[in-house]
């Protein structure tokens, strides 16, 4: 056996593990043809190009590995397909700063001129986050990386768009966007984030036409009412009754507008009636679509006043044409009223601008259909999602679902494959640019570019080939599984459920796996400007891969997000030490004993039995989990073997084993820790990597571990289960007994032992027990005398150690009455508190169920004091 560096240092293997796995194609996926395994595949949800791993990263790519890796060991043709997005604001902006520096300016540039840098960008910065994926040791098929500006991809966009066109699903139309003025581009609602803002209320007078009547309307955008086009009132309400179907002035603009009568108008808001500006307003649009009413403009695309109707405002930024309205409508008497105003207010997710609704010219698909299709795929189970909580969310998104805005005014993206006739203004949809339209004109493309979302909707089919009929579709769509957050539930997920089976007449996944979000300690969401930031590329540098990829798969509970402290990754580092130093004690200790990976157990010792049996459950056990994607208890599990079983019980069990059984009991240990290795590797590749092929001297079966074989569960050795059980409670009890009765641990003992119920012959066991718990006898007798000190019952068996002239017993006894006598006074605390009916009433739940445990407690602590004064009595 090879002797290991005295210290583990994951700062110097794992980079090494990661690029051999990349130069021997390890991860590489082979299809049908060359491979007849059953096929598994997965498509990586494509983080931006723009950017660099953040900690929601690394959550996913972590639970994606896990599973990935443990389902090629499970003998799978496993596909992991990676790739990046492009990024269409993100990248645009990023370009756009970088040229700005340089002083240069897209507009000044052109398009073409402007897109040869982003491309150049691109080649020189945009693989930064497969590098950092790669270093991570992320096991995708490299060799079949896509990006989603690719050829192969640009080509499937172009034809999903001329389809959608063709069937009557895509449409071009005036509608109400949301308009980012910084970004100059429509974006979509669920790229709106929305924040609580305090803002104004302010209630105007609109005077009638002709004088005499007046009516008040509450606004909190004054600037918009220069394009009012109608003041609604509740059909219902009685108090505008009389109004209804007359006309009224606008302020501060000279003309009037009708009083109508639409459900738009609340009566318990404001003064329940309010104004209709259509072109400024997504409710108002619908409104005057409904009563036919113009639709007027006064904010242009860069958020300033402008056009006909913006009259002496004109030129003005938006917010300061607010207050110098404000102040006009005050000296003009128009003004009735100002109050403070909680909104929630829109802001563009890329830059943070304020989001103005604008009518605007976009291309839409009509997504009734499609999303009535998805709808039916996931009743009849062919999707199935885990938690099913987000089931649920995806009903209630598609049930409320409108026509999607997939149009963008960028230059960065798919173009829209639509050419413009100057001449006779028809539209020509194609795949390949037309020379001409039909009547002679000249075409031009449209400027727009596709969200987004709609190239990453084609994900799991456009990188495998389609439209072409490619032997990679064939063999692995539909994928098997997607682990994405809730975040892009609605954003992704629910896109390509719609136009996977949309063109592909199947669906692109069959689970989904819906991750939590990454917190700090105290569950704030990490943010730069917080300050409370957790760079996984940082702290796999000071822990190791391994700790911080154990530290996100312990915490992954369903439905709960992960609240993320150091202080864990530190405990993961500590077990990777752990298991570094047990693997040096095994190593010095095997002698010439070589490790074979299916090997079964030589002899008959019951410790063996029991590490093999505990292994074939522990296989069991993470099959399932992993199967129920319990990745947080999966981790637990095969912790606690390593830690406890393997490490605590077996290694030091190893030791102490009859001269006679060293030789089998070495053969026995190294295939025990190869098993163990296997079952570690998915949740911590590089250490177990480096040791495995450390057990094989550098000459393994396999190039890789995580080609191996995946343990399965055997028949279990229940007796021998049993029987090592035994040995742990009388250990552990002994033990406890020392410590409580404060027993130097170079004190040997007597000790005697009466059966409660399964006798057991201490002939197999007395030995380790004696030396484990410091004993110099251990004898078995029927029945023990009187309790005294030293004394401990248990369900099982009685035990007295003979601690006779090794404890003070009146200091002993005074020091359990401060004890009891203390624990006393706490437990007088916690009864008062709980027969308190005004602390019952006032305490919040948690507290309340707290002091209800404490108390339960320390009445158990109160009677375990009493027993032991009774043994010194």
């Amino acid at each position: 056996m090879p002797e290991l560096e005295k210290t583990y240092s994951p700062q110097s293997i794992e980079p090494r593990w990661a690029q051999a796995w990349m130069d021997g194609a390890v991860f590489r996926a082979r299809n049908s043809g060359e491979d007849p395994r059953p096929r598994w595949s997965l498509v990586i949800p494509p983080p931006n190009v723009t950017g660099s791993l953040h900690m929601g990263h690394m959550l996913e790519h972590t639970l994606i590995d896990i599973i990935v890796r443990w389902r090629r060991m499970q003998g799978l043709n496993v596909l992991w397909l990676p790739g990046t997005d492009h990024a269409g604001i993100a990248t645009q902006m990023v370009v756009e700063r970088d040229l700005a520096a340089k002083g240069q300016d897209r507009q000044a540039m052109g398009r073409e001129k402007f897109l040869e840098a982003v491309w150049n960008w691109k080649r020189q910065s945009g693989d930064r986050i497969v590098q950092q994926m790669i270093r991570l040791g992320t096991s995708c098929d490299w060799s079949r990386a896509r990006f989603t500006m690719d050829e192969g991809l640009s080509q499937a966009v172009r034809e999903v768009f001329v389809r959608l066109f063709e069937q009557g699903l895509i449409y071009r139309g005036r509608y109400i966007v949301n308009w980012c003025p910084r970004c100059q581009t429509a974006v979509s609602d669920l790229e709106v984030t929305h924040e609580p803002a305090q803002g104004k209320l302010y209630t105007l007078r609109y005077r009638g036409e002709p004088e005499g009547d007046e009516i008040l309307v509450a606004t909190t955008r004054p600037e918009t009412i220069l394009a009012d086009v109608a003041v609604a009132v509740n059909p219902a309400d009685v108090r505008y009754q009389a109004l209804i179907g007359k006309r009224v002035r606008v302020p501060l603009a000279d003309r009037s507008v009708p009083v109508i009568a639409d459900e738009i108008a609340q009566p318990e808001f404001g003064t329940g009636a309010v104004k209709i500006t259509p072109g400024h307003d997504p409710n108002d649009f619908a409104a005057g679509q409904r009563h036919n009413l113009p639709q007027l403009e006064v904010i242009n695309a860069r958020g300033l006043m402008d056009g006909e109707y913006a009259g002496v405002y004109a030129g003005m930024e938006r917010f300061e044409a607010r207050k110098r309205i404000v102040a006009d409508l005050d000296a003009a008497g128009l003004l009735a009223a100002t109050a403070d105003h909680a909104l929630s207010l829109g802001r563009c997710q890329r830059c943070a601008t304020v989001i103005e609704p604008r009518i605007s010219a976009q291309w839409f698909v009509k997504i009734e259909p499609l999303a009535r299709a998805a709808v039916s795929a996931v009743e009849r189970g062919e999707i199935r999602f885990t938690p099913a909580s987000s089931q649920r969310n995806f009903f209630d998104w598609m049930a409320n679902i409108h026509d999607w805005c997939i149009s963008r005014q960028l230059w960065w993206g798919h173009r829209i494959p639509a050419w413009h006739c100057a001449k006779c203004g028809k539209i020509v949809v194609a795949r390949e640019a037309p020379a001409a339209c039909a009547c002679g004109g000249t075409v031009e493309q449209d400027p727009d570019v596709l969200d987004t979302w709609f190239s990453s909707g084609l994900w799991p089919f456009s990188t495998l080939g389609w439209p072409e009929q490619t032997a990679d579709l064939r063999d692995f769509y539909p994928t098997s599984l997607l682990v994405t957050g809730f975040d892009i539930l609605f954003f992704w997920v629910a896109r390509m459920a719609m136009l996977g089976i949309h063109f592909t007449g199947e669906v692109p996944f069959r689970e989904v796996y819906i991750h939590a979000l990454v917190r700090d300690a105290e569950r704030q969401k990490m943010s730069k400007t917080k300050g409370n930031v957790i760079d996984p590329l940082v702290v796999t540098e000071k822990y190791g891969t391994d700790a911080v990829r154990f530290t996100l798969a312990s915490m992954a509970a369903p439905g709960t997000d992960i609240a993320l402290a150091e202080e864990r990754m530190q405990g993961y580092s500590a077990f990777a030490n752990k298991i570094w130093n047990a693997a040096r004690f095994i190593f010095l200790n095997v002698g010439e004993a070589q490790p074979r990976a299916e090997g079964k157990i030589e002899g008959d010792a019951g410790v063996d039995r029991w590490i093999f049996s505990r292994l074939d459950g522990l296989a069991e056990e993470l099959d399932r989990q992993l199967a129920e994607y319990r990745f947080d208890l999966a981790a637990a599990a095969v912790y606690r073997f390593f830690w406890d079983e393997f490490c605590d019980w077996y290694l030091e069990l190893h030791k102490r084993r009859p001269e006679e059984q060293k030789a089998a009991g070495a053969r026995n240990l190294l295939v025990a820790f190869e098993r163990a290795l296997r079952l570690l590797h998915p949740f911590m590749p590089f250490i177990t990597e480096e040791l495995w092929h450390a057990l094989y001297a550098g000459k393994p079966p396999l190039v890789s571990l995580a080609l191996a074989q995946f343990p399965t569960g055997g028949a279990r050795d229940l007796a021998a289960e049993k029987q090592i059980a035994r040995l742990q409670e009388l250990v552990v009890q002994i033990r406890s007994l020392r410590a409580q009765w404060r027993i130097m641990p170079s004190q040997r003992l007597q000790a005697r032992i009466a059966w409660r119920r399964d006798s057991m012959d201490l002939a197999s066991i007395g030995r380790a027990v004696r030396e484990l718990a410091g004993l110099e006898t251990l004898d078995q007798v029927t029945a023990l005398g009187p309790r005294r000190p030293g004394y401990l019952n248990s369900s099982d068996f009685d035990l007295q150690l003979e601690l006779e002239g090794l404890v003070d017993v009146a200091a002993e006894r005074a020091r359990q009455i401060r004890e009891r006598d203390g624990l006393a006074q706490r437990l007088a605390t916690a009864r008062a508190k709980l027969s308190s009916e005004a602390f019952r009433n006032r305490a919040q739940p948690a507290v309340l169920a707290e002091t209800e445990r404490l108390a339960g407690e320390l009445e158990l602590q109160m009677a375990e004091a009493e027993r032991t004064l009774a043994m010194l009595a």
